[in-house]
């Protein structure tokens, strides 16, 4: 049962918060502290007390826009901690998802604060402490990849996915519809879609094999058309890419 503590400075977005960590079943304790200086001290309390101890917290539900210290500047200090809570943001603001993994968020959710949003992130935030969920978690569609958008979680097609781009920790999937940010490496997606037919060409781009359109030399450099996109081949990668595009083609 994860022990929760909810920081918001706005008094009707925190009991609303409280509300919904409350009704979960795998939450058993929820409280609430207004702004950052008094999450501080509840979590400095906490820590005295030891995991198991009375007052020990699991995970704060961290506003980031509030007055004085804000929840960035909270996730930074905790981040110093021998043993820190698990830190999930709950944010009216999008841009400042990097930053909030940058600093090992559990998850980023966006107000106005959905009851199955919030549900995931407890799911993640129970299952990175050890503790065996109470509502059965389904395994992912291997057909499908989930992304956030707006605070909402839509299901892309792998099939529909053109090629990845690599940021850092993070990977952008581009589809003809437009372009989402997952936090996956892209060597964990080179891995996990390689039977599907995805092929690294340069450090920063994997493409999927079937949506490349023309494979083009010029003056010894090598680049693919990927629906219309043109993405540079690296030196290491070219033959490969040639011997499974020969491939494919007569096969």
């Amino acid at each position: 049962m994860l022990r929760a503590l909810a920081v918001d400075d706005e008094q009707p977005s925190l009991e609303e918060l409280l509300y919904l960590l409350n009704a979960d079943p795998r939450v058993g304790s929820a409280e609430g502290a207004s702004d950052a200086t008094e999450a501080l001290r509840r979590i400095n309390r906490a820590l005295e007390s030891g995991p198991g101890g009375p007052e020990a917290i699991d995970v704060v539900f961290l506003d980031i826009h509030m007055p004085g210290l804000d929840g960035l500047d909270l996730a930074r200090l905790l981040g110093g901690f021998a043993q820190p809570p698990l830190v999930v943001f709950v944010t009216a603001h999008e841009g400042f998802a990097v930053q909030a993994f940058d600093l090992k968020a559990v998850d980023y959710v966006l107000k106005p604060v959905r009851r199955e949003r919030l549900a995931e992130a407890v799911r993640r935030a129970v299952q990175l402490r050890g503790t065996a969920p109470l509502i059965p978690v389904h395994e992912p569609d291997p057909d499908q990849i989930s992304v956030e958008l707006g605070g909402v979680t839509r299901f892309v097609a792998v099939e529909d996915i053109t090629h990845v781009e690599a940021h850092g920790d993070y990977a952008r999937l581009h589809t003809a519809q437009g372009s989402h940010l997952v936090r996956i490496p892209l060597s964990t997606l080179e891995e996990r879609w390689r039977p599907r037919g995805f092929v690294r060409i340069h450090r920063r781009h994997l493409v999927a094999l079937r949506h490349i359109g023309e494979l083009r030399l010029d003056a010894g450099a090598v680049s693919v058309l990927v629906d219309s996109v043109e993405l540079q081949v690296s030196r290491r990668h070219a033959r490969q890419l040639r011997d499974l595009l020969l491939r494919r083609t007569t096969s």
